[in-house]
């Protein structure tokens, strides 16, 4: 038999919260930005991504600019701290049991996720996931440049980055047998691809297309 694809958006859907946002909110807290400025770019990049209009490109290069100049260590240190500081509080226990469920099943439990995978890898290990699918940055010489490397993982580019990481997976897994979790209208391509979408706690115009399409709501809030 194949192995089913449990796909898992994280912000809002595994989180209670948005990890890129807790990120701007993060670096103000520690003093690494200017408060009023970074705060504001911050709130209009996640006012972009509510509207479904976000520049993935600009915003990536905005969150990480603060830490192009950190080494390795410095940046590893820095997100312990955020995982600590931010990220364990908006970890759902919920969320927690329904991959534990997935894992149970013998699914293969992936994170997609738009947000950079400097933020998301210790998210994903924290869920004890070993498979991350996120938007890639491009490292040089052990330093992050701020840019995108190939597709962002984003609305179309969600189904690329999926499709581009099957090929080096086994020939059983695909999306003709698959199940898709997230609370956005932004992954619509996404959840009208897999073989079953499930709205989790979602955004107003996700919650209403749901309806209309017969999919599963679910809520993992407490």
């Amino acid at each position: 038999m194949s192995q089913r694809l449990a796909l898992f958006d994280l912000d809002n859907t595994l989180l209670e919260g948005d990890s890129d946002h807790a990120w701007g909110e993060f670096l103000i807290d520690r003093g690494l930005v200017d408060e009023e400025k970074h705060r504001a770019g911050n709130d209009q990049f996640y006012r972009d991504y509510l509207d479904e209009n976000l520049d993935m490109h600009a915003y990536v290069a905005f969150s990480l600019d603060p830490i192009l100049s950190y080494t390795v260590e410095q940046r590893n240190s820095l997100l312990a701290d955020f995982m600590k500081h931010s990220i364990e509080n908006m970890i759902l226990k919920r969320a927690q049991a329904l991959v534990d469920i997935h894992k149970s099943k013998g699914d293969l439990c992936v994170i997609i996720t738009a947000t950079s995978n400097i933020i998301t890898i210790p998210i994903a290990e924290a869920f004890r996931i070993k498979h991350l699918i996120a938007t890639e940055v491009e490292v040089k010489k052990n330093y992050l440049t701020g840019k995108i490397v190939g597709v962002p993982c984003y609305k179309q580019g969600k189904i690329e980055k999926l499709k581009q990481w099957l090929i080096d997976q086994p020939n059983d897994l695909s999306l003709e047998d698959s199940i898709f979790y997230s609370d956005s209208i932004n992954d619509l391509p996404l959840l009208e691809a897999a073989n079953e979408a499930v709205a989790v706690d979602p955004d107003h115009k996700l919650l209403q297309l749901s309806r209309k399409r017969n999919w599963k709501i679910l809520s993992l809030r407490d």
